[in-house]
C-alpha cells in the first residue's frame, strides 16, 4: 500500500456563509486548506490521473460547496468532507480547514476558521 497525502492550500473563495443578513446578502472572502489521503500505489504503478485522485476535480467539489450560503461555517465544513468522501471513494481520510477572513466582531480579526476531519 503507498498512502499518499494531497494538499490543495489557500483556496479563495467569495462567497456568503453567515448567520447575519448582511453576510448572506454582501458576502465575503474565505480560505479553505484540504489534506487528502489515498492508496496511490495504482495510480502510480500506471502513471494514471484516473486512477489518482484529480484535484482539479476536487477543487470543483468545493467550489461546489462553497457557492451553497450556510449560516454555520461548521455546516460548510463538514459539507466538504462529506462530498468529497462521496465523490472520490478512495479518499481514506480528509482534514479541511475553512476560515472566514474579516469576520463581523466587535474588533479586528483576520479570521475565525473552523477545522474539521472525516
Amino acid at each position: 500500500m503507498n498512502t499518499t497525502t494531497i494538499y490543495l492550500k489557500d483556496m479563495r473563495f467569495y462567497a456568503f456563509h453567515g448567520c447575519f443578513e448582511e453576510e448572506q446578502r454582501i458576502g465575503t472572502y474565505f480560505t479553505v486548506d484540504v489534506r487528502l489521503t489515498y492508496d496511490a500505489e495504482a495510480a502510480i504503478a500506471n502513471d494514471d490521473v484516473e486512477q489518482s485522485v484529480n484535484y482539479q476535480l476536487v477543487y470543483k467539489t468545493i467550489q461546489k460547496v462553497m457557492n451553497e450560503p450556510r449560516h454555520l461555517i461548521e455546516t460548510v465544513a463538514d459539507r466538504i468532507v462529506r462530498h468529497i468522501k462521496q465523490d472520490f471513494p478512495q479518499v481514506q481520510h480528509v482534514a479541511v480547514k475553512l476560515c472566514k477572513l474579516n469576520p463581523p466582531l466587535d474588533g479586528k480579526t483576520e479570521y475565525v476558521a473552523v477545522e474539521m476531519e472525516g
